[in-house]
């Protein structure tokens, strides 16, 4: 037998699986699948201020390598999951919380963190600094100086462990100055990434036709295609963040080859995006069974055995 217990902000995990929060995660009928699902935890949609129907579609199309989308933040409102937070069976699951939050301006993100705070509640806030897909709102993540100023005003508010989610990063400099930020901040206890690739374009060979609607085709890339960024950028905050700050994997998994890889690279939990919209939360205990085998048939017991153990040449 093999352990794939794991603990992000202080908390316990099954295991390291969870969803990102785009994906199978808007409504209590999807989270609810999630709870019956073999995944290690469950992370809410983000949530702006007030309902969002989101771009208009097709918004989401699966791609040979993956997937492009510009869903463009649709989600119930934060009061919502606010509410789902404050019924969550906190006792009898052992799946703990995670709640992601997404203000269209750094008002609202005080004023959803507020209201969290207030509600004194176990779950897990997750603070997205990365949608690539609202037309007009540049990427928090990409603007080093207002997410420092952003974290400045909301980690105080919040007080206890989080995270934020950050968009994909391709050069040294900006993985130091991210990581400089992050290691300033107390209580932010762990950093998810990647979100997706922002601004691709998917076209169609035969009718010469952008494959999504919003944002004249450009969306965010997902799934296999992205699986190198996103290990790179696994490994650059692992090997940056001071001890004890943590780093959640989503990007490119598919199997559990690829969840062994995030680990691998530093990822002490793994998100699933693209493949859980494609194979639905049954995918957990695939994924789940497949790196099991893999660590048996390596020799790890544990996670911490191997988790940012690559080596290089």
């Amino acid at each position: 037998m093999v352990d794939l217990s794991t603990s992000i902000a202080g908390v316990s995990l099954p295991n390291l699986f969870f969803n990102a929060s785009g994906v199978w995660c808007q409504h209590e009928s999807e989270l609810k699948e999630l709870l019956n699902s073999e995944s290690g935890s469950l992370i809410t949609k983000s949530a702006t201020f007030e309902y969002r129907e989101g771009n208009p579609s097709p918004r989401y199309v699966p791609l040979p390598a993956g997937s492009i989308n510009s869903m463009g933040l649709p989600n119930e409102g934060y009061e919502y999951y606010l509410n789902y937070a404050k019924n969550y069976d906190y006792t009898n699951n052992v799946k703990p919380l995670f709640v992601s939050l997404s203000g269209l301006s750094l008002q609202d993100n005080v004023k959803m963190v507020e209201q969290f705070v207030a509600a004194d509640l176990p779950c897990i806030l997750e603070i997205n600094f990365s949608c690539p897909n609202v037309p007009g709102k540049p990427q928090l993540g990409y603007d080093m100086d207002a997410m420092e100023n952003a974290l400045k005003v909301l980690a105080p508010i919040v007080k206890k462990p989080f995270g934020i989610k950050l968009p994909p990063y391709f050069d040294i400099a900006h993985f130091d100055a991210v990581a400089a930020i992050v290691n300033k901040i107390d209580n932010l206890a762990f950093v998810t990434c990647v979100n997706s690739v922002g601004n691709g374009l998917a076209i169609d060979f035969e009718t010469e036709t952008a494959l999504i609607k919003p944002k004249d085709g450009f969306g965010g890339l997902g799934g296999a295609m992205i699986l190198n960024t996103a290990l790179a950028n696994v490994n650059a905050f692992h090997r940056r963040l001071n001890e004890g700050k943590k780093v959640i994997g989503v990007g490119g998994v598919t199997s559990g080859k690829e969840a062994f890889l995030h680990v691998l690279a530093g990822a002490s939990a793994v998100q699933i995006g693209t493949q859980l919209k494609e194979e639905g939360p049954v995918f957990f205990a695939r994924v789940k069974k497949e790196l099991e085998e893999i660590m048996q048939a390596k020799g790890y017991k544990s996670l911490d055995d191997f988790r940012g153990k690559v080596k290089t040449l």
